[in-house]
């Protein structure tokens, strides 16, 4: 029945329509024919399913390894299997691809095509699933991948010896969707998809954009997952421990250098579940930061250049490892957010760069497609196949995998079209502005999706500049963010606290402007990897002065930054003041902690984290300036800083920094009224965390009638060289 070129079309990989010519086919005289296309077969034969009767011998023709079978006999189509002999003698009864017809819904392929799906993650991608039932059901993968510019796709793997002729996909017309259910395919199995472009060139292999897993880097193909998880919503408590008025102390961490094994492998998932959720927990964080786990070729990115939008990294473990993971994190009360990078990806031929032989994820033009900082691909936020890919991914991790959010990493870089680009480097937008208009929609969308269909989740922005509105709602006219990154808080307090403190009065401006616009957005206060990479050393190695000055001044620091307004964020390392710059390629030196002022350290964050969930003042309204009041933030001379945090109730924390090395003992401090004394729960230099014991001790600091401050009421107290004391009203 197979016509001669049909079968040369076969032979060469390149037939653009092989259900017309492969599986079970009746002729114009009403007889079955059966054709199958199995390089590498020397015998097959055709059994009824129903009954497991022989019916037919397959012939060869003319060792193309086109076998194919006249059923005179039969004038109806039925189901039936193939017995399959290898010249390796191997025999396997299978199903066949080719006698199944769509399995992707006439809707499915419309909401993809108008970029409405909200989860195209059900339908593109690699999902195993059992066609029929009883005697007929046939266990296999469903595979979907969109090639809309592609004249050819196969699917190729370890189950097919990487062979493009085996199973080429069936072409769902103009949605550009290709599609194919391979029978046998089972979890764990390697694939990739091989695409032939308009002009008969063959692409190098191309992974799954939709993957769930991939095997370890540096091979780098798609593997086949278990089927999806359900949706999972939130657990009891953890919206209320996300939103805007909870305290949230977020520990950042990369988990490939957080601990390793000694001789430099990775921990697993299941390693990791066992240790990182206990330990944030006990030092008092509310949520761990994952840098990119999405699947990545290169470790140097730190996984900031991902390919596997879907896929949980291979260098942990399988996919389950990571829900177990997951699982923990919630035992221990802890939140998870994990670093998602919608901004770029690399142009690693197998992954996403000239998908199907045409710029399909990316912009066409480098004006518009090409990151000069990290010579990466930027996303065609305009498309609608893009943008549904790249909403999915979000609503996926949240909603699939059960994290709490995501912080959206180059949030700044999308923003704008002129985003580290020269005149003359750059195509304005239609309004001829530079705005990234496709990419603020985008944002936006991504942003409500996630509100509506994950209520109690956050997102997060890393954007580093003056946009207006990134945390206001989207029916507003802002981004919808829940919270933004305050990076210009970040650059300036570290520019302070790098001064030697007999220079710091000239410079008292830097720890003080933040508040100018504190409220301005939903602010994290981030000390992020970044700050301790690229020659810029670690946070201890920041601070000037000896060894004593060095940690005291990194306490009063992280006292100033527990004390302002503002969610917290700490990277790994930092919270035992790490001495050395991160290094991506070992673990965290964590023999560090036998040393008493590195112990004390780490208690003084635990400490730090225990008040701020504990008293209100301090959390409830870090986002509103009702809970804000300079008590004097104009003594640049004595490089005094203090301030009154509240809550709702009237409940009131007084905070006072002094960055000098200079003890100031009977130190006037006006007071809001209300209280008829204070009392000190926190002082950076207790000698409990390495300082040098000056204080206020225990007992009640009484209000007097002595005006201070512009106050009419105030209290005498000590304020310790070089730290940051909290007090309460007693």
């Amino acid at each position: 029945m197979l016509q001669d070129d049909d079968l040369t079309a076969l032979l060469e990989a390149r037939h653009p329509d092989p259900f017309a010519v492969l599986g079970m086919h009746t002729d114009a005289d009403g007889d079955l024919w059966v054709q199958t296309l199995l390089p590498g077969a020397v015998d097959v034969t055709l059994h009824d399913t129903k009954t497991g009767r022989r019916l037919a011998r397959l012939v060869e023709r003319e060792g193309t390894g086109l076998f194919e079978a006249l059923l005179q006999r039969r004038r109806k189509h039925f189901d039936y299997r193939l017995l399959v002999r290898w010249a390796d003698g191997h025999e396997a009864v299978q199903g066949d691809p080719y006698r199944y017809g769509p399995l992707i819904g006439e809707q499915d392929l419309y909401y993809l095509g108008e970029g409405s799906h909200l989860r195209p993650f059900e339908v593109l991608g690699a999902h195993p699933m059992t066609i029929g039932e009883g005697l007929f059901a046939i266990d296999g993968v469903r595979f979907g991948v969109w090639a809309p510019n592609a004249s050819r796709v196969s699917v190729v793997g370890s189950f097919n010896g990487w062979d493009g002729r085996r199973h080429p996909m069936r072409s769902r017309g103009s949605s550009g969707i290709w599609e194919l259910f391979i029978p046998g395919v089972a979890n764990g199995d390697s694939y990739k998809f091989e695409i032939r472009t308009r002009d008969g060139h063959v692409l190098p292999l191309k992974c799954d954009p939709y993957a769930r897993a991939a095997q370890m880097r540096p091979d780098n193909a798609s593997r086949i997952a278990a089927p999806l998880l359900p949706r999972k919503p939130l657990p009891e408590g953890r919206a209320q421990a996300n939103a805007r008025r909870a305290p949230v102390s977020i520990y950042e961490v990369h988990l490939g250098s957080w601990r390793r094994h000694p001789d430099g492998s990775f921990h697993t998932w299941d390693d990791l579940a066992a240790a990182l959720p206990a330990y944030a927990a006990d030092l008092g964080f509310t949520h761990i930061e994952l840098l990119p786990i999405s699947e990545h070729p290169f470790d140097g990115s730190w996984g900031y250049q991902a390919l596997g939008l879907y896929a949980p990294t291979s260098r942990f473990g399988p996919p389950e490892g990571f829900e177990r993971f997951m699982q923990a994190c919630r035992a221990h009360g802890v939140g998870v957010l994990l670093d998602w990078v919608p901004a770029h990806f690399p142009s690693d031929a197998h992954g996403l760069a000239q998908f199907d032989g045409t710029a399909l994820f990316e912009y066409a033009d480098p004006k518009e497609g090409f990151h000069k900082d990290w010579n990466t691909l930027i996303y065609n936020f305009g498309r609608h196949e893009v943008r549904n890919f790249l909403v999915g991914s979000a609503l996926y991790w949240i909603e699939r995998q059960g994290v709490d959010g995501l912080r959206v990493d180059a949030v700044a870089s999308m923003l704008y079209r002129d985003y580290s680009r020269n005149a003359g480097e750059w195509i304005p937008n239609v309004h001829g502005g530079r705005e990234n208009l496709e990419a603020i929609s985008f944002l936006r969308r991504t942003n409500e999706v996630v509100g509506v269909e994950c209520p109690g989740s956050m997102t997060v922005a890393e954007e580093s500049t003056a946009f207006p509105g990134v945390s206001a709602p989207t029916y507003a006219g802002g981004l919808g963010f829940h919270f933004k990154w305050n990076m210009g808080w970040m650059n300036d307090t570290l520019r302070y606290m790098a001064e030697d403190p007999v220079h710091r009065r000239w410079h008292h401006d830097k720890m003080t402007f933040g508040l100018v616009y504190a409220f301005s957005e939903n602010f994290v206060l981030p000390i992020s990897h970044d700050e301790v990479v690229h020659g810029k050393g670690s946070l201890l190695g920041r601070m000037p002065g000896d060894d004593w000055q060095r940690f005291a001044n990194l306490r009063a620091y992280l006292g100033f930054m527990w004390g302002h307004p503002g969610k917290k964020l700490l990277f790994m390392g930092q919270e035992f003041a790490q001495g050395s710059e991160w290094n991506h390629e070992g673990e965290l030196p964590w023999w560090l902690l036998q040393h008493e002022p590195h112990a004390g350290t780490q208690r003084l964050v635990r400490d730090l984290n225990q008040l701020y969930r504990e008293r209100t003042a301090l959390h409830q309204l870090d986002c509103d300036g009702r809970g804000f009041e300079w008590v004097d933030s104009q003594d640049a001379e004595a490089s005094v800083f203090s301030w009154v945090r509240k809550d709702e109730a009237g409940g009131m924390v007084l905070v006072a920094s002094n960055m000098t090395p200079v003890p100031r003992e009977g130190f006037r401090m006006g007071v809001p009224g209300g209280a008829g004394a204070w009392r000190e729960v926190l002082n950076t230099d207790s000698s409990f965390y390495g300082g040098s014991n000056v204080g206020n001790g225990e007992g009640p600091l009484a209000v007097q009638d002595a005006s201070a401050h512009g106050r009419t009421q105030s209290i005498v107290l000590t304020l310790p060289p070089l730290a940051t004391i909290f007090l309460v009203p007693c």
